[in-house]
């Protein structure tokens, strides 16, 4: 909790990165947490990993070891067979996971593509909130993308992944201004342009996230010092989140 207010971190990894060569384990994740005073962390698997099966089984232990300090979003390569797909995302909710991560830039799966309506329609039929990396990874990485999805699906609920990043933040806040089912995580952006955010999409469609940890006081800190009601930075800092990624 900082200045009164509890903090959930709706953007984390946790395991090992093949493409970047981190490292992150439970406890890292724990000792970083306590250090920024973050309550809550939603762990995703990094973006390439070895084994995507045994990075889940990393994640659920973590989650069942501290259940009140964390949540966890499955991420699940989108071009396996159609029925593996669909298995390790049952096998993740089976685990306690309630959110899925697609990853453009890694994934290349087209939003816009009818193609892509397996990925949407199994993470509807679940109830579990998409977060969708936007930004670095164009073309499928835009946020403008997911308008399509969020239309053809209203029932399901779209997290923009650091919000478009400062370059395409603008159209992150156009596919929220059309479809009510999206909402912004606000990791890399400027602190003027989650000043502009919250000019047209209401503190209760969005959310912190740190990406890494090194991230953290940084991203906790844009928030803490916007002038906006504290209602509002509570949203942003916890009540989003927690809402969204709520087992129940």
């Amino acid at each position: 909790m900082i200045g009164g207010i509890r903090v959930y971190d709706a953007h984390t990894h946790l395991g090992a990165a093949r493409h970047s060569g981190r490292r992150w384990s439970v406890d890292d994740m724990l000792r970083h947490m306590d250090s920024q005073h973050i309550e809550k962390s939603l762990l995703i698997p990094f973006p390439v990993v070895e084994d995507f099966r045994q990075a889940h089984d990393e994640i659920a232990a973590a989650l069942q070891s501290a259940p009140d300090r964390f949540a966890a979003a499955a991420c699940v390569p989108p071009f396996l067979a159609a029925g593996d797909f669909r298995e390790e995302v049952n096998r993740c909710v089976a685990l306690g996971f309630t959110a899925i991560k697609l990853q453009p830039q890694y994934h290349g799966l087209n939003p816009v593509s009818r193609r892509s309506d397996f990925f949407f329609e199994t993470a509807l039929q679940h109830r579990l909130p998409v977060i969708a990396h936007t930004g670095s990874g164009v073309p499928f990485a835009l946020p403008s993308l997911f308008i399509a999805p969020a239309t053809r699906y209203p029932d399901l609920r779209i997290v923009l992944g650091h919000c478009g990043g400062s370059v395409y933040y603008l159209e992150a806040i156009v596919a929220a201004g059309v479809c009510s089912n999206i909402f912004l995580e606000l990791s890399s952006l400027m602190p003027h342009h989650i000043a502009e955010v919250l000019d047209s999409v209401p503190a209760t469609r969005c959310m912190i996230g740190s990406d890494v940890p090194e991230s953290a006081a940084t991203e906790l800190g844009k928030i803490l010092t916007l002038n906006v009601p504290e209602a509002a930075k509570a949203h942003i800092l916890w009540g989003t989140a927690a809402r969204l990624f709520s087992a129940t």
